[in-house]
């Protein structure tokens, strides 16, 4: 439309509208849905760190804001507040699974991750556990999902750790958590590694 100046997101002014409307948990996000305003020179890399404009954003309250109002549509990541939305670059997952807690054994094992914005998700049939090869080196890309299709890389020593809660089941290695089974690799091309 001419003679209307166009809106120019800024990572300073989402900031300063979640802060506003600041409240107790995460906030709504999924009932959010405002004008799109264009794209951030935002990204989050894989091992978690956020840039801003190409430089990593240091503090971790600033990420921990933005981690709060990331929401996924359509396969594409936005940062969004109740009037406006923004798109922003995702190198692979939108966190990263730092550590996790088990309880209990077997089937009434429970796995809760812990993210590193802080973000809790224990898996089960609502928060699975998935397990991506990489065709050429076979090398695994574990990851759960953390909330509404947001997943968390789960990084190398967490995946360690849960590899020795592993069971066979059904011709597949995997874990159980809220009562659901998890597999990670065939048992065979386990045995032959």
């Amino acid at each position: 439309m001419s003679g209307q100046k166009a809106v120019t997101p800024s990572a300073e002014g989402i900031a300063a509208s979640v802060r506003a409307s600041k409240g107790r948990g995460l906030p709504p996000v999924h009932l959010w849905n405002p004008p799109f305003c264009g794209d951030l020179d935002m990204r989050i890399a894989r091992d978690g760190t956020w840039f801003y404009l190409g430089t990593p954003i240091g503090r971790f309250e600033l990420v921990r804001l933005f981690s709060s109002i990331l929401k996924k549509e359509d396969g594409k990541y936005f940062l969004v507040t109740p009037v406006e939305k923004v798109g922003i670059t995702v190198d692979d997952a939108p966190f990263v699974a730092v550590d996790f807690e088990s309880e209990g054994e077997g089937q009434r094992q429970v796995l809760t991750f812990t993210t590193h914005v802080g973000d809790t998700a224990a898996a089960g049939p609502d928060r699975p556990i998935r397990v991506e090869r990489d065709p050429e080196t076979g090398e695994p890309s574990p990851y759960v999902l953390i909330r509404a299709e947001l997943e968390a890389l789960i990084d190398r020593k967490s995946f360690y750790r849960l590899v020795e809660l592993g069971v066979h089941k059904d011709g597949w290695f995997g874990v159980w958590s809220g009562g659901q089974f998890f597999a990670i690799i065939p048992s065979h091309d386990l045995e032959e590694t």
